[in-house]
């Protein structure tokens, strides 16, 4: 089966990729590929730009399409917001667009922000309120996903992490990287997330495409809901590490993007729709201890 995947150079996509080995693969990123190497064909395509990301799927003939593609810095959207719009937005349209054309199976990801933090856990159902350039162009990728393409689920995930694929920072990976150098975490104690392990998200995301014909939006995280204090703790502890993990509030970070504050996402729906249900935290962390140190190894060898 011919399976395109954007943003394969993020931690979604990446997995995602590299989960794909059986099948014909076109991996979308922006700029030089960051993956490691496999059967599948890289090409360049930047989502702010208009044609080169269609050109592609279209020249590939791309029978399902993975759309993890995304400007995910939210601090970053808020600067620049037409950016924002253009990748998360127009971008998540042209793609729709190019899979309503060819007849394409099409996931698009998107992202707890969707929510306004005030009443979390949410369902599927309950009402979106993005606040913020990220959160707003997301949601609006979301709808042009279903409405453009003819075959289409959108994917929520939130606070993704992976221990295989270094990419770019993550608060996970920021957690054991600073406590293993000595230095203190600090980390928000007054907001509560759902986290996504990005190899076992990705599991998720492609049978969702390529598995079932489930339509419309599906949370995809994995199921522990947390604050970021809890978290930070619930790593140290599963790394060994010691350190000062210190409670601050969103609001003394002074932050530019607004970040949902009780958030989360009711994941009900994945484990009666999923083989690859969603993981507990102490799963989730047991697998990315193990992939730390897999990659690790890999590295002195």
């Amino acid at each position: 089966m011919r399976i395109a995947v954007t943003g394969a150079n993020g931690l979604i996509g990446g997995e995602a990729v590299a989960l794909l080995e059986q099948h014909e693969v076109l991996a979308l990123g922006k700029g030089p590929c960051r993956l490691r190497p496999g059967p599948y064909t890289y090409v360049s395509a930047d989502l702010g730009e208009r044609g080169p990301t269609a050109t592609a799927l279209a020249g590939f003939r791309a029978e399902a399409v993975l759309h993890a593609g995304a400007l995910t810095d939210v601090d970053a959207c808020e600067r620049d917001p037409d950016l924002a719009w253009r990748v998360n937005a127009e971008g998540t349209a042209e793609v729709a667009r190019t899979c309503a054309s060819l007849g394409a199976r099409l996931v698009a990801l998107s992202t707890d922000y969707v929510f306004d933090g005030d009443a979390g856990p949410y369902a599927e159902d309950d009402l979106p309120n993005p606040r913020g350039a990220y959160a707003r162009s997301k949601r609006c990728g979301e709808e042009a996903a279903l409405l453009l393409a003819r075959d289409a689920a959108v994917a929520r995930l939130a606070v993704v992490y992976g221990g295989r694929t270094p990419t770019r920072a993550t608060f996970a990976s920021q957690v054991v990287e600073k406590l293993s150098r000595g230095e203190p975490v600090r980390a928000f104690h007054d907001q509560r997330v759902s986290t996504t392990l990005a190899s076992a998200g990705a599991a998720r995301c492609l049978e969702l495409l390529l598995e079932t014909d489930y339509r419309g939006v599906l949370h995809a995280s994995d199921a522990t809901v947390l604050d970021r204090v809890e978290l930070a703790r619930r790593i140290a502890a599963r790394f060994g590490l010691r350190g000062e993990i210190v409670p601050i509030a969103t609001a003394d970070a002074r932050l530019l993007a607004p970040r949902p504050l009780r958030g989360g996402l009711e994941v009900d729906r994945a484990i009666s729709l999923l083989r690859n249900r969603p993981l507990e935290i102490g799963e989730a962390l047991e697998r990315f201890h193990r992939e730390w140190l897999e990659r690790r190894g890999a590295g002195a060898g």
